[in-house]
């Protein structure tokens, strides 16, 4: 069985940090690209990064560019995301998925069940 499980999350200070981390089981993520979504209530879910599948392009939307940066070690089926100058704004629950393409914009059809983050102010 196909399996994302998050991690990471949890309630931070304005300005903080948090790294989540993403585990799959199941299947090797060698072959695909992944991404991290995010969404907070009352609104649509919010792509904000992806890694390609050997981990060297990627991308990030306008909303976190330069304050998070995803990463990848496919020697342990793990992606990350690493999440500085938290704002308030960033609360959410955060999802990683894989894509069935190694490249970025993904398809991305297997998702993990997600972990909330809260940045207070």
């Amino acid at each position: 069985q196909l399996q994302l499980v998050e991690s990471g999350g949890g309630l931070v200070q304005f300005g903080g940090s948090l790294r989540l981390s993403c585990v799959a089981s199941g299947f090797t993520l060698d072959y695909y690209a992944m991404g991290w979504f995010r969404q907070a209530p009352g609104k649509e879910r919010e792509g904000i990064s992806c890694i390609s599948s050997s981990g060297i392009r990627t991308n990030y939307a306008d909303s976190v560019k330069g304050r998070f940066t995803i990463s990848r070690d496919n020697a342990k089926n793990t992606v990350y995301l690493q999440m500085n100058s938290l704002k308030p704004e960033d609360t959410a629950v955060y999802y990683c998925a894989a894509s069935s393409t190694p490249r970025c914009p993904g398809a991305f059809g297997s998702w993990g069940q997600g972990t909330q983050v809260t940045v207070s102010s």
